[in-house]
């Protein structure tokens, strides 16, 4: 029997080159599609056995996600695009209006992750550059300290030293919020920023 388990507050890496099958993991594990097989236990609650509506339900209130596409809304502002999965949440909307107004602690976790709320909170999202992008959609998944932040490649689109600067802070709200971290990369480099490291491969023969 296949079985993959990850520790509430732990942060892990999931290792696997292009084509290996780690946004299809992802996909699962955030409920977004369904396995043929098997079961998905996530907080206590089996995933499988919700319908569709109520995954994604269950996804908005305890998953921050950065997907490897962002998607983000292209015209929508920086901070519409960070606060919008606080309208499907209430825990999560809770939490992030606990020690500021939600609009301040969306700029807050903007400037932590290196971009200038005063010049880009309103902006639209579709005028930042990629690197930026990546780290509003960062900002997104982390607002509301969600219990499991699942992070797609979230560094392609930065240089060494930015990808550094980005992982730390990453860890520092994650550490903050007690979160879970899961991060998918083919980045093999990344391996010492995490508490364990796994080769996708590895998950389909354990």
């Amino acid at each position: 029997m296949k079985h993959f388990e990850v520790s509430h507050g732990e942060t892990l890496l999931l290792i696997g080159p292009s084509g290996s099958g780690k946004s299809t993991f992802l996909s699962l594990l955030c409920g977004i599609i369904s396995p043929q097989h098997g079961s998905i236990d996530i907080l206590g609650t089996e995933l499988t056995k919700l319908t569709a509506a109520a995954r994604d339900r269950f996804r908005a209130e305890h998953f921050g996600v950065i997907f490897q596409m962002f998607n983000l809304l292209p015209y929508g502002t920086v901070v519409d695009n960070i606060t919008l999965p606080l309208n499907f949440a209430p825990r999560r909307r809770d939490a992030a209006r606990q020690a500021h107004p939600i609009e301040t602690e969306a700029v807050r976790l903007l400037s932590r992750l290196g971009i200038d709320a005063d010049m880009k909170a309103k902006a639209a999202s579709s005028d930042l550059s990629v690197g930026q992008q990546q780290r509003v959609a960062a900002a997104r998944a982390l607002i509301g300290s969600p219990e499991i932040v699942v992070a797609d490649e979230p560094t392609s689109a930065l240089d060494s030293n930015r990808r550094d600067d980005f992982l730390s802070l990453l860890f520092e709200e994650i550490s903050q919020s007690k979160s879970t971290l899961i991060m998918v990369s083919h980045d093999e480099s990344l391996a010492h920023h995490f508490d364990r490291t796994i080769v996708l491969s590895d998950i389909a023969t354990t």
